[in-house]
């Protein structure tokens, strides 16, 4: 009996000790994944190319790694950490196309699942909100009326999406947290308006007032 039941457990505790050790290589490479993604966007809103182009390689390579050594284990692969590195990756790629106006990739070029494609386009709507804010601050009310309506685009889109939370991760919760960023950020622009058209007012009305005798 003893013998029967150690020739059961071998092949088990072997297929057991290799999704093991792919846990651990996969957990540290989207470790790295996500990592690169954060330095990536802040190199994203200090507008550093070079660096956003760096990181985002090191992410992409990190992420290649995770997805290999976990496709063979599909337990494991869909255990949620994997999709989180590839929403991060999402996130930083979409980020770095809406701030520059470029062409989004789409979820085969990137490389990555449905639901993490999605909830990366989400994530990176709401990340616009620091970059719009920034040009606000600059004065560029032009462009942070435009980043308002990226912002709208998205979400108009993804407000669409209506499937269950097992096949989208938990999108209409994402898709609602963009909302209130996107209430708060069209008030930031809407203030923002008023208080340039009334300090116009007030300097043309100061200029008439000098210029009469």
């Amino acid at each position: 009996m003893a013998a029967e039941l150690g020739g059961l457990l071998e092949p088990l505790l072997a297929r057991l000790d290799a999704a093991h050790r792919a846990r651990e290589q996969g957990l540290a490479a989207c470790r790295r994944t996500i990592r690169a993604c954060g330095q990536a966007i802040r190199a994203i809103h200090r507008s550093q190319p070079d660096l956003v182009a760096s990181f985002t390689a090191d992410a992409e390579t990190a992420l290649r790694e995770a997805q290999a050594v976990l496709r063979p284990h599909p337990s494991v692969a869909y255990a949620g950490f994997l999709h989180d590195a590839e929403k991060e990756y999402v996130e930083a790629l979409l980020t770095a196309a809406l701030v520059a106006g470029s062409p989004l990739p789409s979820m085969e070029e990137i490389g990555v699942e449905p639901a993490s494609w999605l909830k990366g386009l989400t994530e990176a709507a709401s990340e616009l909100r620091r970059h719009l804010l920034d040009r606000l601050r600059a004065g560029e009310l032009a462009r942070g009326e435009a980043l308002l309506l990226q912002m709208e685009d998205v979400y108009d889109q993804l407000v669409t999406v209506d499937y269950p939370d097992a096949l989208t991760g938990g999108l209409r919760r994402s898709v609602d947290a963009l909302r209130a960023v996107l209430e708060r950020s069209r008030a930031d622009v809407t203030t923002t308006v008023l208080q340039s058209r009334l300090q116009a007012s007030l300097d043309r009305a100061t200029g008439t007032a000098s210029a009469t005798p």
